[in-house]
Parts: structure tokens; C-alpha cells; sequence
């Protein structure tokens, strides 16, 4: 046999395709029918799955006091203003937070809910990859945040959605709580500090006024002319009265000056301190919410997944896939051997 008519023999699969088919669908059809019954069934198996989401946008404002304390009004918009990009990515990062995940784990007893053994091996694992499965974040192309549950009763996807919705406000009034109500111990014990200052400067200037001196500017004046006035008399003894009060003032004036000085700064700074105080007390103490929700979660009365028809299609698609192309292989190596066997003849 020539090798011009062994490559026709042994290439008949691509020059004939709709031949082979024809010729052969009783087999690809029972493969692909079979496969799809069985999807079918299998995916009855599949339990159905309801999902509620909650979109949100995140809010710019940081700091309660700062919107609540600015006179001039500087921050007022700061109030009612939607969050950036890196909003929304800080956003999702509390929402991925272990807390947030704990907290909704023990609140609806996913352990329990998602049929997890909690005495198997790794089960703690197990229940994460579920949840991660099962609640998922995601930033829009809006710059908005879109929670999403997927789970077998359709109110408890809703609830859970919603519950994440709240936990993230109060997840993040805490960790900004915390380092208020840090910075406020810090004021508090410099506002104690500065105040025992003033106490002793307070203290020290009591002392300076026993001495006669109130006012060492408008004292040392009025000393100074009654002194001028009786030289000009010849009052030698108002005179002499008067050059003792001026000693007085002359020793302790300038310590005088220095207290009051002191004095008039550390309450300017005890007033500061007062101001820093209060707004942290308000950040410390007063929660505020740190998004705009757009949807709340309803639960859902259409099942998300799974998705039967796609399963069966798929399962048949690849089932006609793979019987074909073991079917043209099982030709090919006929007429291979069918090649090789005339060629040894």
C-alpha cells in the first residue's frame, strides 16, 4: 500500500467529521443523556441556597468632636460626606476583621448551622472556609461596599447580612474608642500635673502679695510720685516710709512679673487642655455611624444556588466532549492498526 493512500486511511476522522457523527451519535447521545440524568439527580442532592445583600457607602467622617466642636464650621460637610476609595478599602478590611467573624459565628451557632463537627479534626478551619464562602465583601465600581450571604434559610441570610451592617459601626467606634480614651488618660494626667503648677505658682505669689505687692506696675508708679513729692516736701519720714515699700518692690518685683507671667501662660494652657479634653471625651464616649446604607437586606424568595440547569448543561457539554473525543481516538487507533497491519502484509 502506497503512503499517499495510508495517510487518507488514517486522516478520514478530520476530512469526515459529520460522517463520524452521523454514524455515531447513538453512542454520544446516550453518554450525554446519561451524564445529564445524572446531574439532574445529583444536583436534587445539592441543598438550595438564598442570598441577601446589604450595600453601603462609607462615610469620610473620622472624628465626632472635630464636626460637633468647629465654630467657624470648617469640618460641618465633613459630616454628610461620602468616603473615597481608600474608605471603602478600610472599610472591608474591618469587615474581614476576626472580630466581626466571631461575633456572627457565635450569634447564629454557624458551628452547629453549617453541620460542622465541632470535635473533628481542624474544624475551626473548616467553619472559616465556610464562612469565607458563604459572606463575602466586595468594593462596587461605584467606590459603594456590598455585603453579600448565601445560606439555606433566607431570613437568617438577611439577618446575618444586616448584623454585619451594624457590627461594622461598632467594631470600628471601638478601635477608634480605645485610642481616644488612651490620649485622654494622657491629658488628663498632664491636665493634673499642670494644675498642681499652678497651685505652687499660686502658692508662691500668695507669699509675694503678703508683702504688699498687688500690682507691681501701678504700685511702683504711685510709690515712686508720693516718694518724688515728699523729698520735694521735705517729709523725710513718709520718705523714709516710702523708700522701704519701694525696696520691697525693687527685691521681690521681678519675681512678682515672673509669677504672674507664669501664671497667665499655664491657665491659657489649662484652657487648651480643657478644649483637647472634651472633644476626646466625646470621641471616647459617643458612638456615631460610619457609613450610608443604600439597601438593607431582605430575604430573598428565589433560591441563588444552585443553579440546575447550569449544572445539567455543563455536566452534558463535557460528558459529548469527552465521549467524542474518545470515540475518534478509538477510530484512529483502528485505522492505525488497520495501516500497520496492510503495511506488514
Amino acid at each position: 500500500m502506497s503512503s499517499e493512500t495510508k495517510n487518507q486511511e488514517f486522516s478520514f476522522n478530520s476530512a469526515s467529521i459529520i460522517d463520524f457523527l452521523a454514524r455515531r451519535w447513538k453512542p454520544l447521545m446516550l453518554v450525554t443523556g446519561a451524564s445529564a440524568l445524572l446531574a439532574a439527580v445529583g444536583s436534587l442532592f445539592i441543598p438550595d441556597k438564598y442570598k441577601s445583600t446589604v450595600v453601603l457607602f462609607p462615610a469620610t467622617t473620622h472624628s465626632l468632636s472635630k464636626v460637633l466642636m468647629d465654630v467657624q464650621g470648617a469640618s460641618r460637610a465633613d459630616l454628610l460626606a461620602f468616603g473615597v476609595e481608600e474608605d471603602a478599602d478600610q472599610m472591608i478590611q474591618i469587615l474581614n476583621s476576626d472580630e466581626i467573624r466571631e461575633k456572627i459565628i457565635r450569634k447564629y451557632n454557624l458551628m452547629e448551622h453549617y453541620r460542622i463537627n465541632p470535635n473533628r479534626r481542624f474544624a475551626q478551619t473548616r467553619l472559616r472556609e465556610k464562612f469565607q464562602k458563604n459572606i463575602s465583601f466586595r468594593r462596587t465600581e461605584y467606590l459603594s461596599v456590598e455585603i453579600s450571604v448565601l445560606d439555606e434559610d433566607p431570613q437568617m441570610a438577611a439577618q446575618i447580612a444586616n448584623d454585619i451592617s451594624a457590627l461594622l459601626d461598632s467594631t470600628k467606634n471601638r478601635m477608634q474608642q480605645e485610642r481616644a480614651a488612651e490620649a485622654l488618660r494622657i491629658l488628663q494626667q498632664e491636665y493634673a500635673d499642670l494644675e498642681r503648677m499652678v497651685r505652687e505658682l499660686e502658692d508662691s505669689l500668695t507669699a509675694v502679695r503678703m508683702l504688699g505687692i498687688n500690682d507691681y506696675n501701678s504700685q511702683s508708679e504711685v510709690v515712686n510720685e508720693q516718694y518724688a513729692i515728699a523729698l520735694a516736701k521735705n517729709n523725710y519720714a513718709a520718705a523714709a516710709a516710702l523708700k522701704e515699700k519701694l525696696d520691697v518692690l525693687s527685691r521681690y518685683g521681678g519675681i512678682y512679673i515672673s509669677l504672674t507671667e507664669q501664671l497667665s501662660h499655664y491657665h491659657d494652657q489649662l484652657a487648651l487642655l480643657k478644649i483637647k479634653m472634651k472633644e476626646l471625651s466625646l470621641d471616647a464616649t459617643r458612638p456615631i455611624t460610619h457609613k450610608f446604607i443604600v439597601n438593607r437586606a431582605m430575604p430573598s424568595e428565589k433560591k441563588s444556588y444552585p443553579r440546575r440547569s447550569l449544572i445539567v448543561l455543563a455536566a452534558a457539554a463535557g460528558a459529548f466532549l469527552v465521549a467524542l473525543f474518545t470515540l475518534i481516538g478509538m477510530e484512529n487507533y483502528k485505522a492505525y492498526k488497520k495501516v500497520q497491519a496492510g503495511g506488514v502484509a
